[in-house]
């Protein structure tokens, strides 16, 4: 059976199953609070002690520079509410080459018993290991930095994500150069060495300013031999965000400038797709930026 048998049976779509619940609010940064700081991108993961960590970046705080940093939190169960507020993770360190207060969108992928997180630094993706899942160390590259790669100094190369298919390793991420958003991808057989970079989805109904191709997150679906990306991007509707879904068999092209992989919406910004223990969960910031939520979520086949 392959994806085009599928099409005569429709396609499946993610859908919310059940109420929301509140899994992180706005955190108390200590020296650092201000009454307009906000938690953004996040990830989300299990650790050794099978503990659920989040950490999210938060922005317009005092910790200086472009005032963003990473906070934690933990649960013990994925299914709690309002997990437990553990610190300020880390801060970006300028003599590592990170941009001052330049931290975003923490992402760990666990591979071979090791934590690998992967985030921006305002210019570059940055690498860091963990051995527990909780406290991580950069990964410095040949220059002694943290940057592992970058569109440009201008670019604002943030957002990444990985994904695992067929002994590939596939970092998907956002680009701006030339004030042109778009989500990019690289390869690599190992998580330390990447290929080049190639666009995978730009423009079309999404749009083509800054913010129109963010928060890039990637699942495959076997049973319909198909890749799911969901991107964020301003709606064209109201003053908010939304997430496209686009659906391709190639995971290295979403559609440039067209709308041909689209395959709907969801009204909410940073998507996050977990499955565990043969459930998927969705989780997303709120609409309001004061924390972030999770619910369940199941796939119903539509024509």
């Amino acid at each position: 059976m392959n994806s085009e048998t599928h099409k005569d049976k429709g396609i499946l779509m993610p859908q919310i199953d059940g109420e929301w619940w509140e899994i992180a609010g706005n955190p108390e940064l200590g020296k650092y609070q201000t009454d307009r700081q906000q938690p953004l991108d996040f990830g989300i993961w299990q650790a050794v002690d099978g503990t659920w960590q989040l950490w999210s970046c938060v922005r317009r705080t005092k910790c200086g520079g472009r005032n963003r940093l990473f906070f934690r939190w933990q649960g013990e169960h994925l299914t709690d509410s309002d997990w437990k507020p553990m610190g300020i993770a880390i801060e970006a360190d300028p003599n590592l080459g990170e941009t001052i207060g330049g931290l975003q969108a923490p992402f760990v992928y666990k591979h071979k018993g090791e934590y690998f997180m992967f985030y921006g630094d305002w210019v570059n993706i940055c690498m860091a290991k963990s051995w527990d899942g909780k406290t991580f160390a950069r990964i410095l590259q040949a220059d002694n930095l943290a940057g592992m790669f970058t569109e440009g100094h201008r670019a604002s190369t943030r957002d990444p994500m990985v994904m695992a298919f067929k002994n590939t390793f596939y970092i998907y991420y956002t680009g701006v150069p030339h004030k042109e958003g778009a989500i990019y991808c690289r390869t690599s057989k190992d998580l330390y060495h990447w290929s080049e970079s190639k666009i995978v989805s730009c423009g079309g109904r999404g749009g083509k300013g800054p913010s129109d191709a963010e928060c890039p997150f990637v699942i495959y679906l076997p049973e319909e031999y198909s890749f799911y990306l969901f991107r964020a991007h301003p709606s064209k509707k109201a003053d908010k965000y939304e997430t496209t879904i686009y659906r391709s068999p190639n995971p290295l092209d979403f559609g440039i400038d067209d709308d041909r992989y689209i395959i709907g919406t969801l009204p909410f910004e940073v998507v996050r797709i977990i499955f565990f223990d043969r459930q998927y969960y969705i989780a997303a910031m709120k609409s309001d930026y004061t924390g972030i939520r999770m619910a369940r979520l199941k796939w119903i086949r539509q024509m």
